[in-house]
């Protein structure tokens, strides 16, 4: 095999393990599988609970958990510049090439992404969801979106519908935006090895029990037929007072908040999985219980048209009667699954070495995007508004003094570079770093 050369990226957003969502998934999955490919992959968040400092987790991923704790929503609160020294410490210190930002809402992703073009890398930004226009915390969202991404090298979106959102909101180029679905681990979630009784129908949800994710809906819908919730949240309240009003004790089990390990135990119980939320950019809990040999019953919101082909989900308003008739139709295909063929085009359709490939070479097209100097970089944001424009070329050279002040407080040269993590020979491909010369042989 010829000399090649690997990327090194840092991985940051404010949302990654221990807590456990689709972001947290998809930067885990897809920095495992970047590792297997030769790739370098560090990831930055922050402290969770007592959890801070560096940590090693499975293939030698190396996580920076830095001392900020989170104030809302799992999101630290917004610095400005209070993360320019640690972030440049990691840069160096790990001799990243590229920062790979997540999710729109994470105040350490924005900053980072700041930061990181101030000092020359290049960029790259994943949006995991979809956002209004007309709330003020839309707007609110996009404007700072517009400044984050006002200089992004490439940025990936989870979905078609996900795309258009984003490109609307950020006011970024399409050709500059690439949509990569994300993907399940098809060899945790797998079918029940015996295909369950169809004696009695029994219907799964796993979902944080919040607005967003349409636990309101669930109030009207579960009374008609027999559920298992698994999921916690502030509008749990209003599903056990549902249940205590129309007597439902034996129809409707609350598990409470479900461990990731054991969603592949709770969905191998049921016969169709729900998904009830109102605003979704792809939604891989759909992925999850199809690769469990499970029907799906969706809301048509978002990118959720775009995950299963038609015969693995049925699709419904976000209303409780048409609800309710998707169960129905639901029910009456059921005969005709077949868990474990499901399970097999599962694999097909969805696979994170895939999407790991498919990221790989949208690095490659950052990597090759022009360096601009401090004056060609403030012209684009003069470009997001009279006086937002304004502002965001002040805090842009604010930050450019800063990051000089701190060349000169603490040249590079005096911050050490750790040693690569030393990958073990890939019996199956032959390949191996070579820690010398900087590429896989």
């Amino acid at each position: 095999m010829g000399e090649w050369k690997r990327h090194r990226i840092l991985m940051v957003s404010d949302f990654f393990y221990p807590n456990f969502g689709g972001v947290e998934n998809h930067i885990y999955y897809l920095s495992q599988c970047l590792l297997k490919l030769g790739h370098k992959v560090v990831v930055m968040t922050h402290a969770y609970n007592n959890r801070s400092g560096v940590r090693y987790m499975t293939g030698g991923l190396k996580v920076y958990y830095v001392p900020w704790k989170p104030f809302l929503m799992q999101n630290t609160f917004p610095t400005f510049y209070g993360t320019l020294p640690i972030v440049r410490t990691i840069l160096i210190r790990e001799k990243i090439s590229l920062v790979h930002g997540h999710q729109a809402f994470s105040t350490l992703c924005h900053e980072a992404l700041m930061h990181a073009r101030t000092m020359g890398y290049k960029v790259v930004f994943t949006d995991h969801s979809l956002y209004g226009f007309a709330d003020a915390g839309s707007i609110h969202m996009n404007k700072v979106l517009q400044f984050t991404l006002a200089e992004v090298s490439q940025a990936i979106c989870v979905s078609h519908t996900s795309k258009e959102n984003t490109v609307l909101r950020s006011g970024l180029p399409p050709e500059k935006v690439f949509v990569i679905p994300n993907a399940v681990d098809t060899a945790m979630f797998k079918p029940a090895p015996e295909r369950l009784s169809s004696h009695e129908i029994v219907i799964v949800v796993i979902s944080r029990l919040v607005y967003r994710k349409g636990a309101d809906l669930l109030v009207e819908v579960i009374p008609e037929v027999r559920f298992i919730v698994g999921g916690d949240g502030p509008k749990r309240v209003r599903l056990e007072e549902m249940r205590e009003k129309h007597s439902l004790q034996d129809r409707v089990e609350m598990l409470g908040a479900v461990q990731h390990s054991q969603v592949r135990s709770v969905l191998i119980t049921g016969h169709i999985f729900l998904n009830s939320s109102l605003t979704e950019a792809f939604c891989i809990a759909i992925l999850e219980a199809a690769s469990c040999g499970l029907l799906t019953v969706s809301t048509r919101v978002g990118g959720v048209p775009e995950v299963l082909p038609d015969d693995m989900i049925v699709l419904a308003k976000p209303d409780p009667s048409d609800m309710v008739q998707a169960i129905k139709k639901a029910i009456s295909i059921l005969p005709k699954i077949d868990p474990q063929e499901m399970h097999n085009r599962m694999k097909e359709l969805y696979n994170w070495h895939d999407v790991a490939k498919r990221t790989e070479i949208v690095y490659d097209r950052a990597l090759k995007c022009s360096n601009q100097n401090l004056l060609q970089r403030l012209s684009r944001y003069l470009s997001c508004g009279a006086w937002a424009g304004k502002l965001f070329c002040l805090v842009m050279i604010i930050d450019f003094l800063l990051w000089h002040l701190l060349q000169l407080w603490k040249p590079a040269e005096d911050i050490e570079e750790v040693p690569d993590f030393i990958l073990s020979h890939d019996q199956d491909k032959g390949i191996s770093w070579d820690n010398e010369n900087q590429s896989l042989r």
